[in-house]
């Protein structure tokens, strides 16, 4: 009998790490710290899901909920990270959006201030930018940068499907860039800059094409950085989403799910396009101009390529196009966008992780970026990995997000 203890325990031992643990690349520093996080993230995903499946609350809705509770255990690390007691903090709305506004504590008294407007990732479902490393890194930008940084809380699944959180940040982002709220806010209007991660890096970017284009606009942004942006939806199997499908925090089958979920789609055609059945060459809407968008055989390295082939489906999922036709429209995915239509966007900044399902997506739209003549700076991480820019205070501080902040920070402030 005394043994049943140590062998329970030992049992117990046994199963957390093998839930806990998972292979990753050499190049990540800290792995075990990297797999802790991930396992807490996939455990709430799981408690989610359960009580989603026994009728409880949507499993956006769980998670949500123990992001908040989460949230509110993380202290700011002893350096004072986000701790900024001069930055002004409004949450107002523009257009009707809530946004929350920083205004730096230098003023604008005889000089006109940069501007930012920030748009936070989360898949569309998750995150906003008044709580944890958001909130840090915008006020430590308001503070450090002297400037007016404008965090939009745009509508998010399920209560809102695509096009809704698009709509909401052009919405807020025509506003921001009026001449009366820019002088309102003394920000210089020829120093105005979108940016946004992830899920927002689509949304800056689509929001940059648009106003890029829109001839009633007398301001535009002057620059657009972009953090690990998602850009596409048609091909889930490039280089980086077969390299790093099970690389935490973003797996591969998650982010078919996101998109799925923004685009209104049946959740049930996740296997659709894992295959690429969705963007199969029997589709006579993706042409094969389309096509050479996101042709990564070109856009991409040979040492991002490596030795992976193209999937391409001769005749795959029937009607799909039709049920979800967000899959071809530009506000939705920045990457299909004409080259005449990137011409005109503005000096781009990119962020991009080596280990990160998404890596080729950033890495193909600075390649399209620049061919159609507009100045790109590529800030590649060969250890990152998705979202490492959010962990940079304690429980999860890791020396590469402290790093991409600084990198985004320099070129900001340098190019801006």
């Amino acid at each position: 009998m005394r043994l049943l203890p140590v062998v329970v325990t030992g049992l117990l031992t046994v199963a957390f790490a093998y839930y806990v643990y998972i292979p990753l690349p050499d190049a990540i520093q800290e792995p075990w710290k990297l797999m802790m996080m991930d396992a807490g993230f996939r455990a709430t995903m799981h408690l989610a899901s359960l009580k989603a499946w026994l009728g409880f609350d949507h499993y956006i809705t769980s998670i949500r909920q123990s992001m908040d509770g989460f949230d509110g255990m993380v202290k700011r690390s002893e350096s004072g990270a986000g701790v900024m007691p001069g930055v002004k903090v409004s949450d107002i709305t523009f257009a009707g959006i809530p946004v929350r506004v920083y205004e730096p504590p230098a003023g604008g008294e005889g000089h006109l201030r940069r501007g930012l407007m920030f748009l936070h990732g989360g898949g569309w479902a998750l995150g906003s930018a008044k709580k944890g490393s958001y909130d840090a890194i915008n006020r430590m930008l308001s503070d450090e940068l002297n400037t007016v940084v404008v965090a939009v809380e745009y509508r998010l699944y399920p209560e809102v499907h695509f096009p809704v959180p698009y709509l909401d940040c052009l919405a807020a982002a025509k506003h921001f860039l009026s001449p009366e709220v820019l002088a309102r806010y003394a920000v210089d209007p020829e120093r105005v800059a979108v940016a946004g991660d992830s899920a927002g890096g689509n949304l800056a970017a689509a929001v940059s094409q648009e106003i890029s284009t829109d001839d009633t606009m007398s301001v535009k942004f002057s620059v657009q950085a972009l953090i690990y942006p998602v850009l596409q939806a048609l091909d889930f199997n490039t280089p980086s989403y077969l390299q790093n499908q099970y690389i935490p925090i973003l797996y591969r089958t998650l982010m078919v799910r996101f998109w799925l979920q923004y685009l209104g789609a049946d959740l049930n055609l996740e296997s659709q396009f894992m295959a690429n059945n969705h963007s199969s060459l029997h589709h006579s809407k993706i042409t094969p101009e389309l096509r050479a968008r996101l042709d990564w055989t070109v856009l991409l390295s040979p040492k991002h390529k490596k030795s992976y082939k193209p999937v391409i489906v001769e005749k795959g999922s029937e009607g799909v196009l039709k049920a979800v036709p967000g899959l071809l429209d530009v506000r939705a995915a920045p990457l299909l966008a004409g080259p005449e239509v990137l011409a005109k966007c503005p000096r781009a900044y990119i962020l991009t992780c080596e280990n990160d399902v998404l890596r080729d997506d950033g890495l193909m739209y600075a390649r399209r970026l620049q061919d159609a003549g507009v100045t790109v700076t590529s800030d590649h991480y060969e250890d990152g990995f998705h979202g490492c820019l959010s962990f940079i205070a304690w429980p999860f501080e890791f020396d590469v997000g402290k790093r991409a902040v600084r990198g985004y920070f320099d070129w900001l402030k340098n190019n801006l």
